[in-house]
């Protein structure tokens, strides 16, 4: 089965064709066809694409609006100019998998797309409203130009965490509000989160029962889960990706009276306050720089300026203090799982955040660290009571996998 796994972003459409069935699934024999994302859409998008490991495109485009950029994806995909083994046309392209950021209450798993399932979606959208709606556009354009026999999958960023607990969910505010308005924790990169547990488990050859285990996605988006017997039991993130961990341009944690007082000493309205603590606050707040990682390590190790060396402080120290929170609440761990671009690929930030967890068991492994870059392995030492690894997510693949077993009707192992 041919899947094309859409994001579909405000001006941006990341895509990728992966083919897998059951059986390759059983086989982790899934094949990646290509992959690529349409950005600046309303205007002379820029279009990248790349054929299965063949070296990256680059081209322009004018393209509209979400529907004009898919047609164009799948004219491209499918034209001679791609030479994608098995896709010859739109026909080829057996189903739709849709990453959709919120399901609030309503959607505990993967679920096929049906008038019904999308009015559910719709509902969400005072939940998401900057991320919901964009991946409806991505859904109804899917639907125009492939046409409705072509099934469509959506997998939900919140379904992973609907495991959590009341105590770890609820907030402290009055209870009608929760019970009126659905004011709770979700959390958010729980395909991320899914994918690694699943991996680490294959990797130790566990049950799901068996995985204790820590996940940290370190990205421009950050957060932490906390999964006990392969189920996520609390999450940094909360009812939006604001809470939590510090991340590229978001803020993190921070006590709420300080929006009121930023918009009265400011003069800002709550919305301007509130695009300040998601756009221009984290690492690129703090070090007035830049909110990528790896411009602000190669800063500090050429002038240690002091504000970009805060930033780099503050992003570990949070982190490492939601590893203490979590490993106080899920009663220990077995591992630390990095993952996410900083996760995956900062050998010096994973360091710098275990650093001072050694009372927890964790003891790095120098070599290990170093050479483990953009590929799965530990990178604790034999005797680490706590033991760390680094594995690459793989959302995408997730997000196919699931397409095929909601089609065929199959429960998804993870």
């Amino acid at each position: 089965m041919n899947v094309l796994v859409l994001n579909s972003g405000s001006s941006s459409l990341k895509f990728q064709v992966i083919a897998t069935d059951m059986e390759r699934i059983q086989q982790h024999r899934d094949d990646r066809l290509c992959r690529g994302e349409v950005e600046r859409i309303g205007g002379e998008a820029i279009v990248t694409f790349q054929k299965g490991k063949d070296a990256r495109q680059k081209f322009t485009a004018p393209l509209r609006d979400m529907s004009a950029a898919l047609d164009y994806v799948v004219r491209y995909i499918t034209s001679d100019k791609a030479q994608i083994p098995g896709i010859k046309s739109s026909a080829d392209i057996n189903a739709v998998g849709h990453r959709v950021v919120h399901g609030g209450e309503l959607f505990s798993e993967s679920a096929l797309i049906d008038d019904k399932v999308l009015e559910d979606i719709e509902e969400c959208i005072d939940l998401a409203p900057l991320h919901n709606p964009n991946n409806i556009k991505g859904i109804q354009a899917a639907k125009e130009l492939l046409g409705k026999d072509v099934p469509q999958v959506a997998v939900f960023d919140t379904a992973f965490h609907h495991t959590l607990p009341e105590q770890a969910y609820l907030y402290a505010i009055p209870y009608h509000l929760y019970r009126r308005h659905r004011i709770r924790r979700y959390g958010f990169h729980g395909t991320s989160h899914r994918y690694v547990a699943f991996r680490y488990r294959a990797m130790q050859k566990l049950t799901k029962e068996q995985t204790h285990i820590i996940t940290l996605h370190l990205g421009n988006g950050c957060s932490a889960t906390a999964i006990r017997e392969g189920k996520s039991v609390d999450t940094s993130m909360g009812m939006t990706p604001l809470e939590g961990l510090v991340m590229g341009t978001r803020s993190g944690d921070l006590d709420p009276a300080i929006v009121d007082f930023i918009a009265m000493k400011e003069g800002m309205s709550p919305s301007e306050v509130d695009g300040l603590l998601n756009t221009q606050s984290g690492l690129l707040g703090i070090s007035g720089l830049t909110n990528d990682m790896r411009g602000l390590l190669s800063e500090l190790k050429e002038h240690d300026d002091r504000r970009v060396r805060l930033a780099v402080e503050v992003f570990c120290y949070r982190a490492r203090k939601y590893i203490g929170a979590f490993l106080a609440s899920m009663g220990g761990a077995d591992a630390i799982v990095f993952t996410g671009g900083i996760g995956e690929n900062s050998p010096e930030i994973r360091a710098r955040i275990c650093a001072g967890l050694e009372w927890a068991g964790v003891k790095l492994d120098d070599g290990k660290n170093q050479d483990t870059v953009a590929r799965e392995g530990r990178i604790s030492t034999d005797d680490s009571k706590l033991q760390a690894y680094a594995i690459p997510t793989d959302e995408e693949l997730l997000i196919a996998r699931d397409t095929v077993r909601v089609i065929l009707g199959q429960p998804h192992p993870s």
